[in-house]
């Protein structure tokens, strides 16, 4: 293929993903925008494949990677449940990572093919780039593995930390730059495979310490990092298309991180160095020394018909009993008695970015009715009812009045402004920040116990 037109393909797929994150900035544009990501993407593998048009037996190898992979991904695409989307999308990150140490790697040991050495002398540059790519992607891939296992509960969601911990992370770093120093003035194996393996156990040590609280931003976190392995790809290959995607994804990336840490008021540096959140269940399951308030779904249909404005607030405890479409008939049902009905959702809700944004739309919840933390707080105030769905640390007051608490500062729903709070839980136990939340006592909260899914099929059994 003539290089001014595979120029210009690959021009055309980097438009195309600038427009695919453009629509996805939106729920309302997604579909748009995934359908010029899928077209950009098509563009530049069959642009890549016919400038292999020279080599057969290449091509044969490629086209075979792709039919294994594309099978792969139609098979989880198909299969995989939106509750497990969070480890699905870790693992996928994994896998970025690891195809920018693989590429770095084989263009080591076939300079000339690649076209980045000169008289069997590696060119300085892409020493550089080599380096710099192996180490992020690595990071990349051993930190996602981490993420993975946290999220599918292989290991457990409480920081892990030990005592020195910093110094040896710190340690690792300055020896990583030193390699890669060494490795600029002096390309050998030993010193590329040296800071692979330093760089493998970086990864594991960063992701570690995080907390299941810090998830979401991890996740986005991670997805940054393989956007800058994939583009430190780019560079070794000369591929202006994979350049440009690989900035987008990592600079969108280190965006989201930005907003994921601003929903939570806290820095990511303190996420990735302050190892806070994790799992504690209460035992027994029940806070015995504070009363609470229970109810029936009767009592909660009963209170919700009335109703003038009710704002529901799903949580990640939505996700795990697959109630979004429950949810949507509750809403609907509601909605024909003449209630004001609205979703508020808190920016790190669920377990990544957007989570509660898809179960809603995969439930054919109209994107007008959904609202994000700073359009829908103030109108909890003139609210009837707030009907929270498994949400629990973004709605615990503690975040806002106890200046003592773990999670001070960090913005949340104000559910609690509502005349009445119906919270829906499996138990009394603190979520997945290990945080007991105050909302449960409140004398205008009910707690509804009970699998999430079968509370809301109940209560709109109970509307009359």
């Amino acid at each position: 293929m003539p290089v001014q037109l595979t120029a210009i393909l690959y021009l055309v797929s980097s438009v195309l993903f600038i427009l695919a994150l453009r629509g996805l900035s939106s729920p309302a544009s997604s579909r748009t925008g995934n359908i010029f990501g899928i077209t950009g993407m098509v563009i530049a593998v069959v642009t890549t494949i016919a400038n292999l048009q020279a080599f057969t037996e290449t091509i044969v190898w490629v086209v075979i990677a792709l039919a294994i992979g594309g099978a792969i991904g139609t098979l989880l695409a198909r299969r995989i449940q939106m509750t497990a989307m969070p480890q699905l999308v870790a693992a996928m990150h994994s896998l970025v990572g690891l195809a920018a140490v693989l590429v770095a790697a084989a263009a080591f040991y076939d300079q000339e093919a690649f076209g980045i050495a000169t008289n069997g002398e590696l060119h300085f540059a892409s020493r550089i780039e080599m380096s710099l790519g192996i180490v992020i992607g690595i990071i990349t891939f051993s930190g996602s593995l981490v993420a993975f296992a946290k999220l599918q509960g292989l290991v457990s969601g409480n920081p892990l930390v030990f005592k020195g911990q910093h110094i040896l992370n710190a340690a690792l770093g300055l020896g990583i730059v030193a390699l890669i120093v060494a490795f600029c003035i002096d390309p050998r194996q030993e010193l590329l495979w040296a800071v692979t393996l330093l760089a493998f156990i970086v990864g594991f040590l960063v992701i570690l310490p995080i907390g299941g609280a810090d998830m979401p931003v991890v996740v986005s976190m991670l997805n940054s990092y393989s956007g800058w392995a994939a583009a430190g790809i780019g560079f070794t290959l000369l591929n202006p298309a994979l350049i440009v995607t690989g900035a987008l994804v990592g600079s969108s990336g280190a965006i989201l991180s930005y907003i994921m840490c601003k929903g939570m008021n806290r820095s990511l540096f303190n996420v990735i160095l302050g190892g806070f959140g994790g799992e504690t269940v209460v035992a027994g399951g029940l806070k015995v020394d504070r009363p609470f308030k229970a109810g029936s779904a009767d009592d909660a249909a009963f209170i919700m018909q009335n109703a003038g404005k009710v704002i529901i607030v799903p949580g990640y405890g939505m996700a795990v009993s697959q109630a979004q479409h429950a949810l949507r008939e509750m809403g609907d049902k509601l909605k024909e008695h003449g209630v004001e009905v609205k979703y508020a959702i808190h920016p790190v809700a669920g377990r990544m970015p957007g989570h509660m944004n898809v179960l809603l739309a995969e439930a054919n919840v109209s994107y007008d009715e959904v609202f994000e933390l700073e359009q829908i707080n103030s109108d909890f105030q003139t609210a009837d009812v707030a009907f929270v769905i498994g949400a629990n640390d973004v709605t615990n007051p503690a975040a806002r009045d106890d200046p003592k608490s773990p999670i001070y500062g960090m913005p949340i729903l104000d559910v609690d402004k509502a005349k009445t709070v119906l919270f829906v839980k499996r138990s009394m136990a603190s979520g997945y920040a290990g945080i007991d939340n105050d909302l449960f006592y409140k004398d205008n909260t009910m707690m509804l116990l009970a699998d999430a899914k079968k509370m809301v099929e109940d209560i709109v059994k109970g509307f009359h």
